[in-house]
């Protein structure tokens, strides 16, 4: 791959459909005449909360293991993760017939890390706020002999997450603007990979908490900025840099991120569920927050979101929407 050489290209995000077709899921996608009113267009909501591993994060882990050969499947695979991604290659493992090692962050939420367990990982524990994680993960694998499988820096994991996009808009045709949570940018990137390769004039929205605007300094920047490790109720997206392969993307294919609060994100949560009967995480909602808030410019037209995830036990998403608990 040379620096003209695209990171991720529209037919590697159709190749990675072919690979995981029948083993994920195609997610649905809802409609909420309430919803189009509020934002004064038509809305489509792509809910990977129904994915396997309850997030989309499973899309890109099975694309990447079943690309590895016999002979790393036999020894094995390392992954690191705060929940969704340590699920997603703990099921791939499984499918796969093979074992997994996660590096997981001690508050990773109790019903991400049991849901790891369940589906037979080993967890290895760190302190988010001292430990490096890929350290920690590197280490690990090389001393286990293990493949390691990153959450977001494969161009493999970039083309598995472009299919959620591929096949919204297979669905509902070509829409004026997509938004997309961004956490270390895997599902923006292929996200905009396949929906600008489709559709080169739609308008591609990230969307972070205001506490983890890493990506959205990056971008003004024009370089990676890290911040301090951010403290929000959207803990899958509570990082400090973007990922160096799915910055080379997003500079070039993501034209806005919008930023939410978590107030705005326990609103979107409530809205979702009492609205249109479906849990979600917070990751999840931040870009139904933004597109409630007005964030994500554009008061009329097809607008497609990509809800992450639901991966949240009970009692925190009632404490959520409730108002009741602060960032994690």
């Amino acid at each position: 791959m040379t620096a003209t050489t695209p990171v991720v290209t529209l037919e590697d995000v159709r190749a990675a459909a072919a690979r995981i077709e029948g083993v994920a899921h195609r997610t649905p996608v809802l409609r909420s005449r309430t919803l189009d009113a509020l934002v004064g267009g038509e809305v489509f909501l792509k809910c990977e909360n129904f994915q396997r591993v309850g997030a989309f994060k499973f899309r890109g882990a099975y694309h990447a293991a079943s690309r590895l050969t016999p002979q790393q499947l036999a020894r094995g695979i390392a992954a690191y993760s705060s929940g969704n991604h340590a699920q997603a290659v703990a099921l791939a493992a499984r499918e796969l017939g093979t074992t997994a090692v996660i590096v997981m962050p001690e508050d990773a939420p109790r019903s991400k890390r049991a849901a790891t367990e369940g589906y037979g990982a080993e967890i290895v524990t760190y302190d988010r706020y001292t430990g490096d994680r890929v350290a920690l993960a590197e280490a690990l694998a090389a001393e286990r002999g293990l493949t390691l499988i990153p959450p977001y820096e494969h161009p493999d994991i970039i083309a598995g997450q472009g299919t959620a996009a591929l096949e919204l808009l297979s669905e509902t045709g070509e829409l004026d603007t997509l938004v997309v949570p961004v956490g270390g940018g895997g599902l923006i990137a292929g996200s905009a990979t396949a929906a600008k390769g489709l559709h080169p004039g739609i308008r591609v929205v990230g969307v972070e908490p205001e506490e983890g605007d890493d990506t959205k300094r990056s971008l003004a920047a024009g370089h990676r900025v890290s911040i301090p490790v951010p403290h929000t109720i959207a803990d899958g997206q509570a990082l400090h840099t973007p990922g160096e392969l799915t910055f080379s993307v997003n500079r070039r294919l993501v034209d806005d991120i919008a930023l939410v609060g978590d107030d705005e994100i326990r609103a979107a949560m409530r809205f979702a569920f009492e609205r249109l009967k479906i849990v979600l995480e917070p990751s999840g909602a931040t870009p139904l927050a933004a597109l409630l808030a007005g964030r994500t410019a554009g008061p009329s037209g097809r607008t497609g979101v990509i809800l992450s995830g639901g991966n949240i036990d009970a009692d925190r998403f009632a404490e959520l929407c409730a108002g009741r608990s602060g960032g994690e």
